[in-house]
C-alpha cells in the first residue's frame, strides 16, 4: 500500500525470491558485563512467517535479537543459521544469508539516500563480483517499496526522523536475505508508515517466503501482523503462538504488569488490548533513558 497518488510499481514480486531462511538459538545466555540478560534461551522463530517478540523494557527481547545476529558475544549456548552454527563463520557470508536492523543506527556523514541503501549489497561484493544489474533491481525495489523513490537523491542528514527510518529499512531490504531481524523498525514512523512498513514485511513473507523477526512495543499491531507472537519477560519467553493464544489477559497482566481487557479487533480479527490499569508504578526517568541494554 502506499499514500503517493503516483502510481508504483510493486517490484516486491517481480525480483527472484531470496528464499527462506531458518535460524534457531539454543541453551542461548547473554550479557553486558557481569549482568546477564538473557538466561539459558532456546528460540525456534517459524520458518517463513512474520515473528514478532514483545515485551516490557528491560525484559531482553533488543538484546535476544543483537545475540541472534552475533552483535554481542554469547556467554553459552548457539545460534544455528541455515543449519550451521554463526559462531566462527566469516561476516560477509552471513550478511548474505541474514540482515539485521539494530535501534538507532548511526549513517555516515553526507551519505544520500540512494548511497545508503546500496551499502545493503556490500555482501555480494567483491574483486570478482562488480556492481551489476541484479545489484540495481535490488536498490530499486527498495527504494520503491519504502516510499523513497522522490528522496533517492537527498541526504540522510537532510531527512526527518521517519524518512531516516525508512531509509534504514530500505538498505536491509537491498540486502535481500531469508532471515531479517528488525529492532522497533517502525519507531519516529507516523501511524500511515508504521502500517505501511508492516504491510511491506508482511509481503515478504508472503512473496519471498522470508523468515522475519521483528520487536514492537505496540502490542495491538503486534497482534494484527505477527504469525508467531512472542511475549518476553526478565531474560525469558514467557509465553508464544498464535497472537489469539498467547495475547491473554493473563499474560498482558502477568509479563507487562498491566490490567487490561482484550477483545477482538473488528478490523483484523486479532487481539486487541485495551489498558485498564498498571499494576504497580514505574520509574519513568530509568525506564526511558538513553541506555537501552536489555530492552
Amino acid at each position: 500500500m502506499t499514500t503517493n497518488t503516483h502510481a508504483r510499481t510493486d517490484v516486491v514480486s517481480v525480483l527472484q525470491p531470496s528464499g527462506t531462511g531458518r535460524i534457531e538459538a539454543t541453551d542461548l545466555t547473554l550479557a553486558y558485563g557481569k549482568k546477564t540478560i538473557v538466561d539459558d534461551l532456546s528460540f525456534l522463530p517459524p520458518q517463513g512467517q512474520l515473528t514478532v517478540l514483545a515485551g516490557p523494557n528491560g525484559c531482553g527481547k533488543s538484546t535476544l535479537l543483537r545475540g541472534l545476529a552475533r552483535l554481542i558475544p554469547h556467554q553459552s549456548g548457539q545460534v544455528i543459521l541455515n543449519d550451521t552454527p554463526i559462531d566462527g563463520r566469516n561476516s560477509k557470508s552471513i550478511a548474505r544469508e541474514l540482515a539485521v536492523l539494530p535501534q538507532s543506527p548511526i549513517v555516515p556523514a553526507g551519505l544520500t539516500v540512494g548511497e545508503l541503501v546500496s551499502r545493503g549489497r556490500y555482501p555480494y561484493r567483491g574483486v570478482l563480483r562488480p556492481w551489476s544489474s541484479e545489484d540495481d533491481a535490488a536498490v530499486t525495489e527498495a527504494i520503491v517499496d519504502t516510499d523513497l523513490t522522490d528522496l533517492a537523491d537527498r541526504r540522510i542528514d537532510s531527512l526527518s526522523g521517519g524518512q531516516r527510518q525508512r531509509a534504514w529499512i530500505a538498505m536491509v531490504l537491498a540486502q535481500r536475505t531469508g532471515v531479517l531481524l528488525l529492532d522497533e523498525p517502525t519507531t519516529y514512523l507516523d501511524i500511515t508508515y508504521q502500517i505501511e512498513v508492516l504491510d511491506l514485511l508482511k509481503r515478504l513473507v508472503e512473496r519471498r517466503g522470508t523468515t522475519i523477526v521483528v520487536v514492537l512495543h505496540e502490542l495491538s499491531l503486534a497482534a494484527r501482523y505477527a504469525q508467531h507472537l512472542v511475549l518476553m519477560r526478565d531474560g525469558h519467553i514467557y509465553c508464544q503462538g498464535p497472537a489469539h493464544e498467547a495475547l491473554t489477559h493473563d499474560s498482558v497482566r502477568n509479563v507487562f504488569d498491566l490490567e487490561a481487557q482484550i477483545i477482538t479487533d473488528p478490523v483484523s480479527t486479532t487481539p486487541l488490548v485495551i489498558p485498564i490499569r498498571p499494576l504497580r508504578h514505574h520509574n519513568t526517568s530509568s525506564v526511558e533513558g538513553g541506555n537501552h541494554h536489555g530492552a
